[in-house]
């Protein structure tokens, strides 16, 4: 059940559009919190809110700056997007199942044979 919990969080927290581009960003450097406020045009405090939501997820962490304890650098991490790709494998195989059910089934309805 914690897992499913997870996967919902995980959900709500890509489900917002400014959020995902946070993580498109972040797929290709660990950024600070004002870069990735000017890249989407937003106040620093509306980044946070944003943030905020994507580290409770655990989705990204937070770093300190070596010398500047003002500054954040956010990164991915792996963990929840593992959890998310063995979801999605899951409900993969379950449709890949039921499609060469059907295939099976028409291919001998055709055929002559119920």
């Amino acid at each position: 059940m914690l897992a499913a919990s997870n996967l919902d969080r995980t959900f709500a927290a890509l489900a917002d559009p400014t959020r995902r581009g946070v993580i498109d960003l972040l797929r290709k450097r660990p950024r600070r919190a004002g870069e990735l406020a000017a890249a989407f045009a937003m106040s620093a405090p509306a980044m946070s809110r944003h943030l905020r939501v994507l580290r409770r997820t655990g989705l990204v962490a937070e770093d300190g700056l070596d010398g500047d304890a003002r500054v954040r650098v956010y990164r991915l991490r792996a963990e929840p997007f593992a959890a998310l790709r063995s979801w999605v494998e899951d409900v993969e195989a379950f449709w890949t199942d039921q499609l060469g059910a059907f295939k099976a089934h028409a291919e001998r309805t055709r055929k002559g044979k119920p």
